[in-house]
């Protein structure tokens, strides 16, 4: 039987502290109010979060899987709203350090899943770790995820410029977040783009604008999402906006969009020591 294709987005964003998965969460539950079924993968295979932002119970974990105690089924937990979560384990050296087995493991594990669904939103670590960048490369849409300080800009600069020079990644989607006015998320986006313009042969969009919002401090603190628990807050309503604009984003007609195509496309990275080869 064949699978349906499924939009894979992964949300990523160089430096630590900049509100990654807090986007994530959001924009999948927006999403999820509009019918879609969503799997958030917690892709901080080392120091995972997303459980505990959430405030679910964790049995089993990805690591689970790879050591083959179960299926990749028995570890996703229903979230809020109906949004479906695959966590990754937290202090965990190996899961960063994955053998090649273990990528075999990770590739079967995720063409044999039973459940379907419409979006995967990959929640990537921080910095610009091999997995990181292998995340972003097996996606069909990079959201890089900025603030208005200079260390967030040079961080996402580097991150773009890696992907572009040797991952052949070109087109990304910006998310200006926790930024005081409309006109300074359009000015951060400008300041990158400028940078971008200049050194880079790559196409940047500004996917959404996402405002400070007093509110997120006090949903975190209840352990819930923003949108959850404030609704109609200025936040909320820009994760809406962005989750219904990430839902028109096509997706690509070649061979990619299922997820065993994502997997295998995330562990045919490059060997170390060696050039990527030219188009």
């Amino acid at each position: 039987m064949k699978k349906n294709q499924i939009k894979v987005i992964a949300v990523t964003g160089g430096k630590g502290g900049v509100g990654k998965t807090n986007v994530s969460l959001n924009m999948a539950m927006a999403m999820a109010d509009q019918g879609k079924r969503v799997l958030v993968l917690d892709a901080d295979l080392g120091l995972a979060n997303v459980d505990v932002i959430l405030g679910l119970r964790v049995e089993k974990n990805l690591s689970h899987v790879l050591s083959g105690e179960c299926d990749i089924d028995d570890i996703l937990i229903e979230g809020p709203r109906g949004i479906f979560i695959a966590p990754s384990t937290s202090g965990t050296r190996s899961m960063v350090e994955l053998s090649p087995q273990e990528h075999v493991g990770l590739i079967r594990a995720f063409s044999n899943m039973r459940t379907e669904f419409d979006v995967l939103i990959v929640d990537t670590a921080a910095g610009i770790s091999n997995m990181v960048l292998s995340f972003a490369r097996a996606s069909q849409d990079v959201v890089v995820v900025v603030c208005d300080e200079p260390t967030s800009i040079t961080d996402a600069y580097a991150l773009i410029k890696l992907l572009s020079r040797e991952h052949g990644v070109f087109r990304f989607k910006i998310v200006a977040n926790m930024v005081r006015t409309m006109r300074e998320g359009q000015v951060l986006f400008n300041k990158l783009t400028k940078v971008t313009d200049r050194f880079l042969d790559v196409a940047l969009e500004l996917a959404a604008i996402v405002p400070y919002d007093e509110n997120l401090r006090k949903a975190v603190r209840k352990q819930q999402l923003l949108i959850e628990a404030f609704p109609r807050s200025p936040g909320s309503l820009a994760f809406k906006a962005l989750g219904t604009r990430a839902m028109n984003w096509p997706i690509p007609a070649q061979a990619g969009g299922h997820l065993e195509f994502f997997i295998e496309q995330l562990v045919a990275q490059p060997q170390p020591g060696k050039e990527p080869a030219n188009e």
